[in-house]
């Protein structure tokens, strides 16, 4: 059998790094085809010297040149060194390549994601933004190219594992299970003091810094929401949250005879990444099995949404629908961001959503890519002025 090729858009973060553990745990099932990096060169020189890719790309003409300094340096051959939108848009549609790990973080990870979609690619999808923001005009160019769309994130993975073999009108609704991160039990007073040190101890996953902030607000659970919606064609009412502080429940689905199926595992990505690349077919893997004997209880609560209003933003997004998700998913990653850099405080960053999405006029084009990036650019534009308001003690226009 030919191995497939594989693209990873974000090879250098946590997906991406746990990607290339799968295939390489596979065996000559996969070879990487290309990789698209941001600015981490040196781990990118070291996935090139151990996967030899065609194609790599990076953030900028810096990174590029520092990139083709330390592979000469290495005495690695080089591969074609591209750059920005149009490099991470190069690594996804590049010749050879059959699945696409779409796992960059952020609205950044859009345009690549749907341009290998049009190519009629398999796109293990991580980059939830994707969804969020546009996620009619990318499930329709997928059914229109024939590409598959299968999800990496655990909990929508879980889902997909749940729906195999069930017919829709005899499920009632997802449950998509959370962590509850490191805040599910402080008090108010706590999570306005928080330091960014206290929001990144996430209690069971290791993650990049956006997306264990965005579970520290439970915003992460509101962009799945989102997701789910687009990626099972469930609406919003259908899908509830539930806070499962073990993470060993993924998700589950209950059906309308009130049966409940649920996917169970080990906190490790890189079961949730295989199911996808080998999707239909399941295959052995290396990750320790789940011993049931070893625990003691499963704890399930509903999510404290006073605590925690991002859900609610989520599901206001996703039931006004256009452009608003785009412009809640944009108004969120200049807040983290903002939060990130000790900026503003921890509950800050609901406050800044609600009041982008308050201002923002919700256009209905949303099958159109260039009114969901104006919106993406009006928001981001209105979060930092909303930011710099904060910083200067101005009163927030609402």
């Amino acid at each position: 059998m030919a191995s497939k090729g594989i693209a990873i858009l974000g090879s250098t973060g946590s997906i991406g790094c746990n990607t290339l553990r799968v295939v390489e745990s596979l065996g000559e099932q996969f070879r990487v085809v290309a990789l698209g990096a941001g600015c981490n060169v040196e781990k990118l020189a070291e996935q090139i010297r151990r996967h030899e890719p065609h194609v790599v790309s990076v953030e900028t003409e810096h990174y590029a040149r520092e990139l083709a300094e330390l592979l000469r340096a290495q005495e690695t051959k080089a591969p074609a060194i591209r750059v920005g939108e149009a490099g991470l848009i190069e690594v996804a549609t590049s010749a050879g390549v059959e699945i696409v790990v779409s796992a960059i973080v952020g609205a950044i990870g859009l345009v690549p994601t749907l341009a290998a979609l049009k190519k009629g690619k398999r796109v293990a999808l991580a980059n939830k933004e994707t969804l969020v923001m546009a996620g009619e005009l990318v499930t329709r160019v997928a059914r229109e190219n024939g590409a598959e769309l299968l999800p990496v994130d655990s909990e929508h993975n879980a889902i997909h594992q749940c729906l195999r073999g069930e017919k829709r009108e005899e499920v009632r609704r997802l449950v998509l299970t959370a962590s509850g991160g490191p805040f599910r039990s402080k008090t108010p007073r706590e999570m306005e003091e928080a330091t960014v040190e206290d929001a990144m101890r996430h209690p069971t996953w290791t993650m990049g810094a956006k997306i264990t902030i965005d579970s520290a607000t439970l915003m992460n659970k509101g962009l799945e929401v989102i997701e789910a919606h687009w990626l099972f064609g469930f609406e919003g009412e259908e899908i509830d949250v539930l806070v499962h502080p073990e993470s060993v429940v993924h998700s589950m689905i209950e059906l309308v005879d009130g049966s409940i199926i649920a996917q169970m595992g080990v906190t490790d990505m890189r079961h949730a990444i295989q199911y996808a690349l080998t999707y239909p077919e399941r295959q052995p893997s290396t990750i320790p099995p789940l011993d049931l004997a070893r625990l003691s209880v499963l704890n399930f609560e509903a999510p404290d949404r006073k605590r925690f209003p991002c859900l609610d933003l989520a599901y206001r997004a996703l039931r006004a629908g256009g452009t608003l998700p785009a412009c809640l998913n944009a108004a969120n990653e200049v807040a983290v961001e903002a939060f990130l850099e000790n900026r503003i405080c921890l509950t800050d960053i609901p406050r800044i959503v609600d009041r982008v999405m308050r201002t923002h006029e919700t256009r209905s084009a949303i099958c159109d890519l260039g009114v969901i990036l104006e919106a993406d650019r009006e928001a981001r534009a209105t979060a930092r002025s909303e930011i710099e308001r904060l910083e200067v003690g101005e009163p927030a226009r609402v």
